[in-house]
This record gives structure tokens, sequence and C-alpha cells, in this order.
């Protein structure tokens, strides 16, 4: 029998093709998501076009926002910077392992840790241990000694700064508690020379949320053939008020100098978040990568309290505060071609639930022994689950405290919030607890504590029932 070449080579090459589909196929199926952590500093509520801001251009963030899912009663579980990024990294309400207000801070309550309790292993620690590049760009705020750092808590690469501010360029007055005309005490010693890559101090000439841009593009690029968790911690638009001189031109316009840095600050964020998606694009990676945003709080309104400028139009309260001002957020998760595209989401949502959905996505198990808080949302964005994620939320904070079910809230909060004075942990002048109906309050103005008796006791009830599992003893309302 006679054996024809051509048709031994047209069928080899025939099983060959089918066999390189086949193993496409499945490394399709089987990719893991990139997951990619945006955290805003200070940023005011309704200072993006995507929450009603007019006066600053936020295309590339109205865009994210467009792509994916808005949630409208997206909170932080703290009212600082500290606390929420050690909730976001654990998953964890921050009270479980000791953190109440902020990093090695004292106050009336005894000291803080000196960073992220060691007993803690963070989403960067279990991406890892799924086959994760982990790498962090940006403000860490988590500990600055050797065994608080990055790449001792799961991250592979970083490039920042430890503290919880620095300047975004050498040679400027580094003012972090700006009065409203913007002059205040120069921090300077303390704000500059501070970046670093891994563990080595580097000098950075570079506008810093720039410099942030550049560094996440190079992660991206470094690292798109396989899964990757990046997670981008911009500093701005937290104090110091530094711009550059071409941003600021473009809002010469606006009368108020720190509101016009801030809006310069805010472009320059946005302009960053803009260079890190079209890299997303250019290399292929929109539908595999799963996307979140938030600000750390609200923004601070508070006259000489780090005060950017910045506004939480239509809530009340500043950072620093259980008022919605100080904890509700601009909050955003997209997965292009996995999850609805343009909605809105309207159950109250956390940022502890970022870690169990960035889990999920990447289909490593929540087990029930390391006790998480978070919710995995991919079901209730995707409508399949048939109630909201969470019964209740709870806060904590110098004194302060809150409890959010339902549209009902409770809180007290720090009288002189309303005179714009300096918040301090002083529980003489807390309110007393104070209940609000969210869903058609809220500005929190119209208390009803008096009025609905029954649901202020059920809440009272629920936050000493939370507060009694927390490792941190809180003042109670």
């Amino acid at each position: 029998m006679s054996v024809d070449p051509l048709r031994i080579f047209r069928d080899t090459t025939l099983v060959a093709t089918l066999m390189c589909l086949a193993t496409s196929l499945v490394f399709a199926a089987e990719r893991k998501p990139n997951i990619l952590i945006i955290v805003a500093d200070d940023l005011g509520y309704g200072d993006l076009g995507f929450q009603g801001g007019r006066d600053i251009p936020t295309p590339n963030l109205d865009t994210l926002a467009r792509s994916g899912v808005r949630f409208s009663n997206g909170y932080v579980s703290a009212a600082w910077c500290a606390p929420t990024r050690a909730g976001l990294l654990t998953g964890r309400y921050q009270q479980r392992f000791g953190h109440y207000r902020g990093i090695g801070s004292t106050g009336s309550i005894g000291p803080e840790p000196a960073g992220l309790a060691l007993s803690e292993t963070t989403l960067a620690d279990r991406l890892k241990a799924a086959g994760y590049a982990t790498g962090i760009v940006g403000k860490w705020h988590l500990g600055t000694s050797p065994e608080f750092h990055p790449q001792q808590r799961g991250f592979d690469e970083f490039f920042g700064f430890l503290g919880g501010a620095h300047s975004f360029l050498p040679g400027l007055p580094s003012i972090i508690f700006p009065d409203r005309t913007g002059a205040g005490e120069d921090y300077g010693s303390r704000m500059a020379g501070q970046i670093q890559r891994g563990t080595e101090r580097v000098g950075e000439e570079e506008y810093l949320t720039d410099a942030f841009a550049r560094e996440a593009v190079s992660f991206i690029e470094r690292h798109q053939k396989a899964p990757f968790f990046l997670y981008l911690a911009f500093n701005a638009v937290h104090t110091p008020m530094h711009a550059t001189d071409q941003r600021l031109e473009k809002f010469a316009a606006i009368k108020d100098p720190v509101r016009r840095i801030y809006c310069a600050m805010t472009l320059a964020m946005d302009e960053a978040v803009g260079r890190v998606t079209d890299k997303l694009r250019e290399a292929g990676l929109e539908e595999d990568t799963l996307i979140f945003f938030i600000s750390d709080n609200g923004g601070p309104t508070i006259h000489k309290f780090a005060y950017n400028a910045s506004r939480n139009t239509p809530l009340r309260g500043s950072k620093g505060t259980t008022l919605e001002g100080g904890i509700r957020v601009p909050f955003v998760v997209s997965w292009k071609g996995h999850l609805p595209a343009g909605e809105v989401y309207d159950p109250p949502v956390i940022q502890l639930d970022f870690l169990p959905t960035a889990l999920a996505a990447a289909g490593v198990e929540a087990k029930p022994e390391w006790k998480l808080d978070g919710v995995n949302l991919l079901p209730h964005i995707k409508g399949q689950a048939s109630s909201g994620p969470h019964d209740a939320l709870y806060w904590g904070s110098i004194g302060q405290t809150a409890v959010r079910q339902g549209d009902w809230k409770l809180v007290t909060y720090l009288s002189n919030i309303d005179e714009g004075d300096v918040l301090r942990s002083d529980p003489s002048r807390l309110t007393s607890p104070r209940l609000y109906n969210l869903s058609s309050d809220i500005g929190e103005a119209n208390d009803l504590a008096s009025s609905e008796t029954g649901k202020f006791k059920e809440l009272k009830s629920l936050w000493h029932k939370w507060a009694a599992t927390m490792s941190v003893k809180m003042v109670e309302p």
C-alpha cells in the first residue's frame, strides 16, 4: 500500500492544530483573573463626574464606573487612612486585631499597634499562595519597621512610601495640615526623600502621582503573562497640596487657592488611572482583570485637619467622623465581560468585601477559620443572591460609633464637627446617639431617636453585640 506524504502532512498538521486549540481553550478557561485595587486618599464623595461632580474632569474614572457597577451605598470600615487599609487587606474589621484610629497613635483608648498585626494574613499572602505575582505601588501606612514592610506581608514588589503622607514634588513646602488659605506648618524634612523601591531608598523627581502611574504600568507590562495582584494606593488627594503648573492652569478660574490645587491633583489621579487602564486594554487584559476603586475615607472638610477643600456633597461630615461624609465613599467594581456594565447597586457594601470577592474570582476558597467579615460580592452583582450582602455594618472611631441596618443608621459623633474644629478623642464632646433614615435623609439632618424608639433600641443592641466580639474596647453609645 502506497503512502501519501501530503496526506500525512495534512493529518499531522490538523492534529497539531486541534491540540493547540484545545490547549488554548483549556488555558483560557483556567486563567485566573488579574486583581487591581485602586485606592484614592482623602477623596471627596462628590468630586468625581460619576458622583455628580462638575468642576473637575474625571473621564477615566467615569469610564471605569460605566464599565462596571457603581455602589451607591459603598462604605469603608474606618474614617481614617490606616485602619481602612488594614481592613481592606485582611477582609476583617480592624478592631478585631487591635486597630482603632491609626498606626502608632495614642489616645484615650490606649496606644495603637506599630503596624498591621503580624497575626493577620493579607490578600497579597493569599493570592501569592495561589500563584499570583503581587505588587504594591504607592502609600503603605501599615507600619514602617522591617517586620511590617510590604514585602514581609505577601507583596513581591514595592514602590512607594511607608508612612501616611509624602510630598508630591521635591523642594516644595510639605504642609499636611493647611488652613483654608493653604498656609500652615511645613513638615518638609519628614515628607521628602522617603520613596523606596523594595527596601532601598530611591530619588524620585517626577510628580508622585505620575510616578505611581509609571510604576503601575511597568508592573503590568512585566507580569502580563501570568495572573497578578496590583494594589495601587495613591496618596492623592491627601495633603500636602502640590500640583503641576500645567494642571493648575486648567483651573485658573477657581478663586479658592486650596480648591484649585485639589482640582489639579484630582485631575492628575484620573490621568494616572487612565494610563493604567489603557495599558490593560493595550495588553488585551481588560476581560482578564477585576478592578476595584474606592477612597480610603471621606474628604477632610474640617479646618486644619488635613484640609484639602474636598466636597462630600450631599453627605454631612468629614474624614475622621462616623457621619456619612467620613465613611461613605465612591465605590466601583468592574470586570469587563463578567460583570454588568453601567449598573448601580444600592444595598450597602464595604471595602472588607474586596478580599473575599477577589479570592472567589481567583478560585481560592475562603475558609471559615479565617473569620472574614467581608462578603463575596460577585453573586450579588450578578443577581444570583436573594438578599443583600450584609445584615448590618458597624463602625467605631476615636470614640464615635455607628451601625447601619437597611436604611437605618444609629450614630454618635463629635459635636464640634459642624463648627469645623479639629477633631479630638474627647468623650465629653460626643453627641448622644442619633437615629437617621438614610433613604429619606442622606444628609443626616432629622434625628428620629425619640420617635422611633423600637428601631433605636434594636440598632443600639446590635452595635453592643458587635463591639463585644472585638479585641479593642470602644467607647459605647
